[in-house]
């Protein structure tokens, strides 16, 4: 951990990139070990991501919540749009509902709640920083200029743009909505010359979308929406 940390700090390209290479390394994980490890897993790598956070808070200055009148109707469309889109077309993986926690667990099981809120904890408050970060804030400005750190924020670059969204879409099973949502976050940060907007807009569509999944994820449910998670 010391030797990880000592690298954050010694490399701005690590401290924004690593901790959401990492996240995504052990979300590949999830699920390799039996159902229930897909549930662990996420737990430890939230608890893992958590703790490069804290790391790195005082190495990327812009990794600020920054609510606005901007971010909080960014967030709200976004989530309508994932929504929306949830039509059939071709997904680059196949959508499953490896997080169905009532069908695995149970709807009185006390551990479907926690795993919820272990669920809905991460998607709100961490994926957003990990995510804004690494695409918005590094990966843009690095396709955009060899100069990245010192580039601002509010500066277009049509290349950079649709490279980031594409790329931000491709890691999504609904990658049409991932794309789409991708460039709407990216406008929300060159408008606002904040990642702070995007990360809040991010959290509130996260949050928004937990709490339909869950809603909507037990036995009264006319049509569960586990896929969505």
């Amino acid at each position: 951990m010391n030797i990880l940390a000592s690298s954050l700090k010694a490399s701005p390209l690590l401290a924004r990139a690593m901790p959401f290479v990492l996240f995504l390394a052990l979300t590949s994980c999830q699920g390799t070990f039996g159902i229930e490890s897909h549930y662990w897993i996420y737990l430890i790598k939230c608890i893992i991501g958590g703790w490069m956070m804290w790391t790195t808070w005082s190495l990327v200055s812009e990794m600020r919540w920054f609510c606005s009148l901007d971010s909080v109707i960014t967030g709200i469309m976004v989530f309508a749009l994932w929504i929306a889109l949830d039509i059939p077309y071709p997904k680059l993986i196949k959508p499953d509902n490896s997080w169905d926690l009532t069908g695995h667990f149970g709807e009185t099981s006390a551990i479907v709640w926690f795993f919820v809120s272990v669920r809905l904890a991460g998607s709100t408050l961490l994926v957003p920083m990990l995510e804004e970060v690494f695409y918005r804030s590094f990966l843009y400005r690095y396709i955009m200029t060899p100069k990245w750190l010192f580039a601002a924020h509010n500066q277009f670059d049509a290349k950079a743009f649709l490279l980031t969204s594409i790329i931000f879409g491709l890691t999504h099973c609904h990658w049409i909505a991932g794309i789409l949502c991708g460039m709407i976050y990216q406008l929300l940060v060159i408008r606002t010359n904040r990642l702070g907007d995007a990360i809040v807009a991010h959290a509130i569509t996260n949050l928004l979308l937990g709490i339909w999944v869950v809603t909507k994820g037990f036995g009264y449910a006319e049509s569960p929406q586990w896929h969505l998670w």
